[in-house]
This record gives structure tokens, sequence and C-alpha cells, in this order.
């Protein structure tokens, strides 16, 4: 369901830019939007696993130095039919842990000291699943075309708010009600409508790598325990993390900043809970 789900998003999405451009830019400002979008995400898809990894200070491990940690990582990746991924280990006590790489062949598994230090095994091994999912769900690539297509979308508003402020308008405002107060309205609504719909497709991918962990690892409650414990250490052990890169971890680690679940990357952890749980071990 929720692959069914991210695909009517990505079309509403394409759907949403194809409108905003053709409204005032026509064809040719959709182009030129998509490639300037297009090239942007594409470094950020193609050296994403370089940046957050030096942004968080992550240090690659190898089995002798983490033995537990990367033989655990190691099983997962084969009942998950993946290439053993680089394991690195993020310093700090705030309990989370991310996925990251271009491909399967260039994959990363990324945990924080602090979660290594709080959860059980079976915990453990259920997020090391959900990251393990996300990165054969190929959700790296996906965030990046959803990222790609917003981004154009706000390109394309912002050139219909200055071509307000100067009075420009593809369309009279004798032609179907566009002129000034339509592109001001477009340049308005257009950021916010391709947002809500890039925050619920990254929500729609948790739910997916929810699903797929429990399956990976066979112990949904382990999963649910984890996800129970980090949500409450969430609040009381902060996370100096950047807001771009929230998306990629098991839980937000901006919760409490959040005003409206619409614009956040993760869905709420109770629901989240109720599923796995509702979820027979393997």
């Amino acid at each position: 369901m929720n692959t069914v789900k991210t695909g009517l998003l990505l079309g509403a999405l394409t759907g949403l830019l194809m409108l905003i451009g053709g409204y005032f830019g026509g064809k040719s400002g959709v182009v030129i939007a998509f490639i300037f979008a297009m090239v942007m995400n594409l470094g950020a898809y193609w050296f994403s696993d370089k940046l957050v990894l030096r942004m968080y200070r992550a240090q690659e491990v190898s089995e002798s130095e983490a033995p537990d940690l990367y033989r655990m990582v190691k099983n997962l990746a084969l009942k998950a039919g993946l290439p053993m991924p680089r394991v690195y280990i993020v310093p700090g006590d705030t309990p989370n842990a991310f996925a990251t790489g271009r491909n399967e062949n260039h994959a990363v598994v990324a945990v924080t000291e602090g979660i290594l230090r709080m959860l059980n095994r079976d915990e453990l091994e259920g997020v090391l699943a959900h990251e393990l999912t996300h990165i054969k769900n190929k959700d790296m690539l996906i965030g990046s075309i959803a990222a790609t297509i917003a981004g154009a979308i706000v390109m394309l508003a912002n050139m219909a708010q200055w071509a307000a402020i100067f009075g420009g308008a593809s369309r009279s405002d004798d032609e179907e009600g566009g002129g000034v107060i339509g592109l001001i309205l477009m340049a308005i609504l257009a950021p916010i409508a391709a947002t809500i719909i890039q925050m619920a497709i990254s929500r729609s991918r948790e739910y997916l790598a929810d699903e797929g962990g429990a399956m990976v690892s066979g112990k949904p409650y382990g999963l649910a325990g984890a996800l129970e414990k980090l949500g409450r250490a969430s609040q009381v052990i902060p996370m100096a993390a950047n807001p771009s890169t929230a998306h990629m971890f098991i839980v937000n680690p901006l919760t409490g900043k959040s005003l409206m679940n619409l614009f956040s990357t993760h869905p709420p952890i109770e629901e989240r809970i109720a599923r796995l749980k509702s979820m027979k071990p393997r």
C-alpha cells in the first residue's frame, strides 16, 4: 500500500510541477527549472554519503574494531540479499541511526554511540534491518527524485514571485483570471504544497522500512521497542542535527521542533509502533 502511495505522491508532485510551469513559464520554464534542480540534487545524491558522514564526524569501523555490530550488519545484509555495507559509528549520546549511499554497492549504515549503549540485541537488529531496508528500497534515489521535482517547483515559484514584483505575467487578467494575483498565489502556495507532498513521500518510505526491517530481522517487537526508546530519548537528549538530513534518521532528530505533522519527515512514532506490534514474529 505504501509503495502505491509513494507512486501516487510522486505523480502528484510531477503534476504540480507541470501545472505551475505551464501557468506562467510554459514548457521552457519547466525544463529550465527541472534541469537546474536535477543538477543540484544529482551532486547531493552522488556525494551524499561523504557529506553526511563528515557532517556528523562518523568514523568507519572494521570487524576487529566493532565485532558485534559488524557481524550483526553482515548477517542482516545477507538475509536482505544485499552486499555488505560500510559500517560507521557517530560520536554522541543521542541514540539514532541512518543509512546513506547512492546505491547498494556504495551503501553505509551508521549508528550513534548512544544507540549502541541503549538498545538490546533484538532492538538493535530491528534498527539495522530498518536501515538496510532503506538501502534495498533505493530510498536515497526516491528521495532525490522527490527533491529534484520539489526544487524545480520552488524555483518556478520564485520566478513567479519576481514576475509579480515587476508586473509580469504569462497570461493577462482577462485570460482565465491569471495576472499578478495568480502569480502571487502560485508563488506562495506551490512551494507549500510541494513540501507537504515531499514530506508525505518520506513518511511512506519510513513505514515501508519499518515493515521490511521487521521482516528481515524477524523481530517486529524488537524494532517497536527500539522506536519506543528512541522516541523518548530524542526528547531528553536532543541532537544537533542539520534539518536537511533529518529524513535520513530512523527517528526524527528534530522531534518536538516541528509545528505540524504535515511537514514532518517521519510518521508519528506511536503509529509506527502500533503497526509493528500488529505484525507476527517470523
